[in-house]
């Protein structure tokens, strides 16, 4: 018995019945003995109480954060949406911001050449592997390109010769490449030579105009033009400019060392002379 006095239960026991023994000391001596049982389960259930009224509280908040979220989701979406809608429009009028500049070169260009009709094609994709700045532009022979017509720039400078042609693309091979190959003439002299791509110079984006006679006036700085003989290139097309004269190897002529007036390793946006 003894053991049961000192033992934990009958702690708890004590201090449970001078916990009620308080309560009822409290309602009797305010005139509420008659709702102290009231009081008492209230107060008991008070700690339940407290946990389910933030248990709710925190699960409606669960959920209002659940339904904003989705709420925000579908705004997200619109927007994300709208701001692609925006893009479309952009990159569209980009696009028709480029043609309408390139037109506007192309009537220039015209002007000096009425019988010659062309098509607009910007570049779409160059050969890392092609060291003389060979690209494809988007038109093709939907748009009237064959193989073999004339690429020049904006500018009227020639750029080089389409080399393949499908449908809506086509691959065009620069002035800087050993393989072209085109009559020219310097504009001041009217002495002619052959110009034609150059491994030595290429890199620079240079080529170069062979075949010119010892006895040339050809000068740095001079203008070099097509003459249009064999008929692939139209007459008075713009080359270049003379950067560099010296004697060739076999030292019966001259070689000019040409500075395209198009930077054909870096152009964008190019001109196919489809008739002539």
């Amino acid at each position: 018995m003894r053991n049961f006095f000192e033992s934990r239960k009958f702690k708890i026991l004590l201090i449970v019945a001078v916990f009620l023994a308080g309560v009822m000391a409290y309602a009797g001596a305010n005139g509420r003995l008659t709702a102290a049982p009231q009081e008492l389960v209230s107060t008991a259930l008070y700690p339940f109480q407290w946990i389910s009224s933030h248990i709710s509280a925190s699960v409606g908040h669960v959920w209002e954060k659940y339904t904003s979220f989705d709420q925000v989701q579908e705004e997200n979406e619109a927007l994300r949406k709208d701001n692609k809608a925006l893009r479309d429009k952009l990159v569209e009028y980009d696009r028709m911001e480029a043609e309408l500049r390139a037109y506007k070169k192309l009537d220039e260009i015209q002007e000096q050449n009425p019988d010659n009709t062309y098509a607009s094609a910007f570049v779409i994709g160059r050969d890392t592997l092609d060291m003389f700045g060979g690209f494809t532009v988007n038109a093709g022979s939907m748009d009237g390109i064959q193989k073999g017509n004339v690429v020049v720039s904006d500018e009227g400078y020639l750029v080089g010769i389409v080399r393949d042609v499908n449908l809506t693309s086509c691959k065009v091979m620069t002035i800087l490449h050993p393989s072209f190959a085109a009559a020219a003439a310097i504009s001041r002299t009217r002495d002619n030579g052959i110009l034609s791509g150059s491994s030595s110079y290429a890199p620079d984006g240079l080529c170069v105009m062979t075949n010119l006679s010892r006895q040339s006036e050809v000068e740095v700085e001079d203008q070099i033009i097509t003459t249009g003989l064999g008929g692939v290139f139209p007459e008075d097309v713009l080359v270049g400019m003379v950067q560099e004269v010296m004697p060739e190897a076999s030292g019966k002529s001259l070689m000019a060392v040409v500075k395209p007036g198009a930077d054909v390793l870096s152009l964008t946006h190019v001109f196919v002379i489809t008739n002539q």
